[in-house]
């Protein structure tokens, strides 16, 4: 199983685990497909969006779970 981190970079959480775009939507994040977004880490994609990172990775780790279970 996978794990989630604030290092994790965005086209790579979305190529491993598809299923989390959602949570990434819900930040505010609507741009996964630009190629900015794609090569930044979670933890960018959070202090661009003014989110606390552990929360998002927190939500990200479940999202993935949930499709794992």
């Amino acid at each position: 199983m996978a794990v989630i981190t604030k290092d994790t970079v965005i086209g790579d959480l979305l190529v491993i685990a598809p299923e989390t775009a959602p949570v990434l939507f819900s930040i505010g994040m609507h741009c996964l497909g630009c190629p900015a977004s794609q090569g930044e880490t979670v933890e960018q994609a959070c202090a661009v969006h003014g989110v606390d990172v552990n929360d998002v990775v927190k939500k990200l780790n479940a999202s993935m779970n949930k499709k794992e279970a």
